[in-house]
Order: structure tokens, then sequence, then C-alpha cells
């Protein structure tokens, strides 16, 4: 079996690669590989076409390939809350939570997730036309093979940004280097509060396999949970993982933003997430009309998230 991510070098999807790296797939009885697809649309378009089995990405891009949700679902999550960081250059000065920071600034951001961005500022009475905001993608990011925040970082280090919208690496990549400052995270009380359930790193897999292997996406499941709880149980883990998959540099700095995200390790999908996704998605005209928790969420593997 195959499991895409839309970014490797990455810890909001590190869970799913995780599990393959600590064989918990293998010891559910499942042979899954893991691949890179970038951006996350090609990613979702891959599971759609039956290309790949599970997805480990983000929660409203099931939508890029899967109108109103039809034809997937969401198994559990990788973690919790939107988790993209808003950096910009470290030689601006700026404060943590100025959102006023990006007027008249170019930020990057892949698509689909720029979404998150714009809907953010905007509640936080940013508009973009306005305040001379653009957001773009990230130079260097065309291929499919791209780990989008580590190139996020380098791009601010080059001066081709002012600032850039991505995980938690591209923003520990950026600080750690000097070149960037963290402005906003929104699961750490940044921003406007509703930001937190626009969306969520889940494991995703098409309802023809939850209808006709539904052992097999059970399977998935309890792999995701043993591996955040190995993942608590001892950190260091990742940073094997690292070392076989990342660049030197990465992999000495994976591990230490793998630990403060452990709080946010819980496989659950709350009802909070869909009904904030829901009004994010109607919002941004990604949806036309809110979807039920049951069509967005396989509740039938629910119990196996505790």
């Amino acid at each position: 079996m195959r499991l895409a991510v839309p970014d490797l070098i990455s810890n909001s999807y590190f869970p799913s690669i995780s599990a393959v790296e600590l064989g918990d797939f293998a010891e559910q009885g499942l042979d899954v590989s893991h691949e890179l697809i970038f951006p996350v649309d090609k990613c979702y378009g891959a599971l759609r076409d039956g290309e790949v089995d599970f997805i480990g990405g983000s929660a409203h891009a099931v939508l890029s390939a899967f109108p109103r949700w039809d034809g997937a679902k969401l198994l559990c999550s990788l973690s919790q809350g939107m988790y993209w960081f808003l950096v910009m250059r470290a030689d601006e000065g700026l404060e943590r939570g100025d959102l006023g920071a990006v007027r008249g600034k170019k930020i990057g951001a892949a698509p689909w997730v720029d979404i998150g961005l714009k809907r953010m500022l905007r509640e936080g009475g940013i508009d973009l036309e306005r305040d001379g905001v653009e957001i773009a993608p990230v130079p260097g990011t065309s291929g499919p093979r791209v780990s989008f925040g580590v190139t996020a970082a380098r791009a601010l280090e080059e001066g081709l940004l002012d600032g850039f919208w991505a995980n938690g690496m591209g923003a520990e990549i950026a600080v750690t280097r000097g070149v960037g400052t963290i402005v906003a995270d929104v699961r750490r009380g940044d921003g406007p509060a509703p930001a937190f359930s626009y969306t969520q790193p889940v494991l995703v897999a098409r309802e023809e396999t939850i209808e006709d292997r539904p052992e097999e996406a059970a399977a998935a499941v309890r792999a995701i949970v043993s591996t955040q709880r190995k993942l608590k149980q001892d950190v260091g883990r990742a940073t094997g993982i690292g070392e076989k998959l990342f660049g030197p540099n990465e992999a000495k700095l994976i591990a230490q933003v793998v630990e403060r995200d452990l709080p946010f390790y819980d496989p659950s999908i709350p009802e909070s997430l869909v009904e904030g996704m829901n009004a994010f998605a109607l919002d941004m005209g990604i949806l036309d009309r809110p979807v039920p928790y049951e069509r967005v969420v396989a509740t039938r593997f629910s119990e196996l998230w505790a």
C-alpha cells in the first residue's frame, strides 16, 4: 500500500511517515511505503485516482479532489489544530501576534495552504488588497518532490520573500539561522481563535477502502495511534528517522520540533474541528453547504482513537 504526504521534511505529517519507519504499519499487517507528492491538491488527486491508498495531509484540502467530501473520509488526526506558522524577516523587529506585520509585504505560501492564511488575516482585520499584502508561491517550489517548509526558509534567507506561511520545520530553520521570527502560531494562541479549527493534519482514505476493506483502514488507525504513543515515550526516535530521510541539518532539528508538537499528537477528530472547518470552507468558497460530521469522519473507527 502507498501513503503520500505533501511535505516530507515536516513535523506536521511526521506521525504518518514514522508509522512506516518505526514498523507500526507492519505490526498491524500492512505493507506500506511513503512518498512525497507536492502540492497537496496533487496529493489528494493521487488518492482520488487510486494511485495511493492513504494521505497524511491537511483536512480541508480533501475538498480539492473530493467535492463535498464525496468519496473520502478522515480516519484519524495526526495532530490537532491548524499547524502552520507565519514567519517574517528577523531584521524587521516584529512582535509576536502582530498580524499587521504583513502590510505591504510579500508572503510565500503553498496552494490550498494559503487559504488558511488569507482567512486568518481577514479575521484579524487585514484586507489583502487595501493593505497591499501579496500572498504568492515560494520560489523554487514548482516541482512535485519539493519539501515546502525547507524551501520557504531558504527563500526568506535569500531575500526572495518578506515572510512565509509554512510548517514547524520551516519555521525552526528560519529561526535557528537568525533570518526569521515567528509572528503567528495559531495553536499557541496567536491570531483569531477560530483559526485553530480551520484544518488540521489527518490520515485520509477513500470511502471505497473504508467500505470494502475496513480491516485495513482500522489497522492504519491503530498504526498511527501506536506511533504517536511511541514518539511521546521517546521523542529521540524522531532523530533516527530524520537521519534516514532528511538532510543532516533538518535531521538535527526534527526531534526538538516534534517534541514541541507532542501535546497536539492526539488521534481524535473533534466535532468542533468539522464545525470550524465547514465555516472556513464555506467562507472561502471551497464548499457550498455544510457537511455533517459523519460524512467527513469515518466514525466507525473512533473507538480506536483511545
